[in-house]
């Protein structure tokens, strides 16, 4: 791991997650003090499913929680130091965990009352954040881009986390790099990206090496912040996903499923 962890130490930020290895919009008010939706449907969230799933950051009292939000911390400095908006969460390869980043990373931030947060599955071949919150769906962003149906029918506020919306996926698309650069899509990203001004999205996207979505996409965030895998990426992976990721503002990377817990968890 030593030739990967130098690799990652071109990256401004080097962030271990301490997990161990396992084989439209308009109902929005912008209020830090408290937040309705009219139109965006809620849906019940099942706190024993996340936590099976390793969604931890929604946990008050946890040492895993607490990894997301010193991590949150660290990107919202970045992010406000240069007046950010959106960042991109992508993997070297398939499996190394971006999409549990992404997730908990909303979670963490839309905890924070400075500003809401917009979690969008742009992994159109293998969406996953509906997963991970357990949230059974019925359309999603390539029913979005494929068909007539309001943004509103897609958009879903998970219950008892008032500041996140997610924009989840579904199915698999095919010619997921023409959807990302097409029309429809582009009309959305002006439309998200400049509605409120208290706004970060988070887009989740495929891994950098396994699609060239990253590379299509690079137009629509402000950043990007890299998921690597201890053990599954190597470190010719950990430099090409780096070097692919060259075009865009990168905030970092997350080394995730590490055998060892961060440091400053041992204060709890």
């Amino acid at each position: 791991m030593d030739r990967i962890e130098k690799a990652m130490e071109k990256a401004q930020l080097n962030t271990g997650v301490g997990f161990k290895k396992t084989n439209p919009i308009n109902d929005e008010l912008h209020q830090v003090e408290k937040i309705t939706y009219t139109e965006t449907q809620t849906l019940k969230l099942n706190q024993k499913e996340l936590i099976q799933r390793r969604v931890v950051a929604q946990q008050k009292y946890s040492p895993e929680a607490s990894v997301f939000k010193m991590l949150r911390t660290k990107i919202l400095k970045q992010l406000r130091e240069n007046n950010w908006k959106s960042i991109a969460v992508t993997g070297a390869t398939q499996g190394a965990g971006k999409t549990m980043v992404a997730v908990n990373l909303a979670i963490a931030m839309a905890m924070e009352v400075n500003q809401t947060i917009l979690l969008v599955d742009m992994d159109l071949k293998y969406p996953k954040v509906h997963w991970y919150f357990d949230l059974q769906i019925k359309a999603g962003l390539r029913d979005y881009l494929l068909s007539d149906i309001p943004l509103t029918d897609v958009l879903i506020n998970p219950e008892g986390i008032e500041r996140l919306v997610v924009l989840p996926g579904r199915g698999e698309a095919v010619g997921s790099s023409e959807l990302i650069s097409g029309l429809k899509m582009k009309k959305l990203i002006t439309e998200i990206s400049n509605r409120y001004e208290s706004r970060i999205i988070i887009f989740d996207m495929p891994p950098v090496l396994a699609a060239d979505d990253v590379l299509a996409s690079m137009n629509y965030y402000d950043s990007a912040l890299l998921v690597v895998e201890e053990g599954g990426n190597n470190e010719l992976e950990v430099k090409k996903s780096l070097h692919m990721l060259s075009g865009t503002n990168l905030l970092g990377t997350v080394l995730n499923k590490s055998e060892n817990p961060p440091d400053h968890q041992s204060y709890y």
